[in-house]
């Protein structure tokens, strides 16, 4: 009977809050679970329940989120359309990187040009981080990769536009998804940094997707990423106010219930063996950024718990400053 009312009073709070609360009466049997914490241990209680299934059992992709990119595709590159969030955020991206790779020996090399990085962009829409990262000093290629077709028609047209772009090498788009994508032959000739921004919230199962992932970085690169902490407050602030009230985001683009809360990035992170998050605690970076109107993302220490966060983790194999 009490099993019968405590439902009934989950199932009368908004979505948002029926989640938290699902959570919170799993947290201590999730905490000492003695398997490595999955991404989102909640998912059982997805509250959206009409999204499409991936497009095979083997792939990360949702057919949804591919047709819902496909229809902003368009409008990618204008800096004062739907993608104008991401416009803004691009220099922060490129800020965090370099905070992740300070923590490496070899940092100097690449500064100064002495070591080039193999870059591979991972969702990576009409281009915006890929463009920017071909262009940098330090990178020698960079592989954008996407599984919508018209973002990636998209970026392959804009980026025609500047010759140095068109370089053999330098910058190379595919509409494939991460798991299209074959292993490296040997961990050497993998990536040296990966990026995930703003894709994980948008992933059915996050932590086999990011498992893939690994397996395409060499050691001691950086695994990089940026997405949304699940809570009322970026419940209110990217769901309520950018979708509904200010139309600054396209109605439909993030699913609360996706979102990832930083401490369950760091528990995954623990949890797999190729990570040296153990080891000083350098191979775990992490950054909060909040969007302030007219003044675009600001970098806010402690806001990572309730909102938007960048996060890196890096690979075993390369010793640390």
């Amino acid at each position: 009977m009490a099993s019968n009312n405590m439902a009934r009073r989950l199932l009368a709070l908004p979505p948002p809050l029926r989640t938290l609360a699902l959570q919170r009466s799993h947290a201590v049997s999730a905490t000492h679970s003695a398997n490595v914490t999955p991404l989102r241990s909640y998912a059982t209680y997805n509250t959206n329940a009409s999204a499409a299934p991936s497009s095979s059992s083997q792939s990360s992709v949702n057919a949804t989120e591919v047709s819902h990119f496909n229809t902003l595709a368009s409008s990618w590159w204008d800096p004062h359309g739907s993608s104008r969030l991401l416009h803004l955020m691009n220099p922060l991206r490129h800020q965090f990187i370099r905070k992740c790779l300070s923590r490496d020996l070899d940092y100097p090399e690449i500064q100064n040009g002495q070591k080039k990085l193999k870059f591979l962009d991972i969702g990576c829409g009409g281009g915006i981080f890929a463009e920017s990262a071909a262009r940098s000093s330090m990178t020698k290629s960079v592989l954008a990769i996407d599984p919508t077709p018209e973002c990636i028609r998209v970026a392959k047209g804009h980026a025609r536009q500047d010759p140095l772009l068109l370089e053999p090498g330098r910058l190379t788009y595919k509409n494939i998804a991460i798991e299209e994508l074959p292993f490296p032959e040997n961990e050497e000739e993998g990536f040296d940094v990966i990026s995930v921004f703003e894709v994980i919230e948008h992933i059915q199962k996050p932590a086999p997707f990011l498992e893939n992932v690994l397996r395409h970085l060499k050691p001691g690169g950086w695994l990089v990423g940026s997405t949304i902490a699940r809570t009322g407050t970026s419940w209110f602030t990217t769901k309520f106010v950018a979708e509904e009230v200010l139309r600054m985001v396209p109605r439909g683009t993030h699913d609360w219930s996706q979102y990832i809360n930083p401490g369950e990035m760091r528990e995954w992170a623990r949890g797999r063996q190729e990570l040296d998050v153990l080891v000083g605690g350098d191979g775990w970076q992490q950054m909060g950024v909040v969007y302030v109107p007219g003044l675009g993302w600001k970098v806010v220490d402690g806001s990572e718990d309730w909102g938007n966060y960048f996060f890196g983790v890096r690979k075993a194999g390369k010793a640390e400053v």
